[in-house]
């Protein structure tokens, strides 16, 4: 169902507050923008609650028959640019309720973990989530205080793997009681770790990426193992996303070997 809506319908405000952080925490909701991001979320089940798009860009993106089973509000060019967080925008909104769970249920059947500890570049915690998916990982807990999943820069950088990975929200204690009480043994990326070609990745292995400066120690106050990649050549450090995803590669080894 397409409905016609103005540029000053009260709708409108809050849907242009998904822009925010605190927009995204008061409403539990978030925003996908861009028809290849709609695709994903469709694909992967997500339930959208209504659309906004201008007439070209619904039309291009299929109409009636995109499958979307959310209202749709067409709306000017204008009033979309002012919901959109692109400096082009791409024509389509879509919003979306959060799916995040309680940390605790990540650990409940043993499997292998990503924990965000204090990544702050949106950009770095997209593409670790892009790569934990890639190399068999399916869930992530998001360190408090950091950058949140439900970022927008967040979502573009994960390219759908946000809507189809499992999430939670964590503080240091919650997370360090969880791993407890599953006996999850946390494996902190860390110069000063064991390098990770040969690295014997636990069963029950929670992997803590960090930022760039000061690693996981910033946000974590205790870990189990670290694991580190050798540096051969000169340059100060890693780019945090490429050091995990070379970690998970390595981790995935142990999958492939099982």
């Amino acid at each position: 169902m397409t409905i016609a809506l103005g540029a000053h319908a009260a709708r409108l405000d809050a849907v242009k507050e998904l822009r925010t952080k605190d927009g995204r925490r008061r409403q539990q909701r978030f925003a996908i923008e861009g028809p290849t991001m709609l695709r994903e979320a469709l694909a992967a089940g997500l339930q959208f609650e209504a659309v906004y798009a201008t007439a070209g860009a619904w039309e291009s993106f299929g109409g009636e028959a995109g499958g979307v089973e959310a209202p749709v509000y067409i709306v000017p060019d204008r009033t979309l640019a002012r919901l959109s967080d692109l400096e082009t925008p791409a024509g389509i909104v879509a919003v979306v309720p959060q799916r995040l769970e309680p940390p605790a249920r990540l650990f409940e059947d043993g499997k292998p973990l990503v924990l965000l500890a204090g990544i702050a570049d949106p950009g770095n915690a997209g593409t670790l989530l892009r790569s934990a998916e890639i190399f068999g990982l399916d869930r992530a807990i998001f360190g408090r205080g950091s950058v949140e999943p439900h970022n927008p820069k967040v979502v573009r950088a994960t390219m759908g793997a946000l809507f189809r990975m499992r999430t939670a929200l964590a503080d240091p204690d919650e997370f360090l009681e969880a791993a407890r009480l599953n006996h999850y043994t946390i494996v902190a990326a860390s110069r000063q770790g064991r390098p990770v070609d040969g690295f014997h990745f636990p069963e029950r292995c929670a992997l803590a990426i960090g930022n760039e400066r000061q690693g996981v120690a910033g946000w974590l106050p205790r870990w189990d193992l670290g694991v580190a990649v050798p540096q051969i050549g000169e340059g100060e450090s890693l780019n945090a996303a490429i050091a995990g995803s070379i970690i998970f590669y390595e981790l995935s080894k142990r999958f492939r070997e099982n």
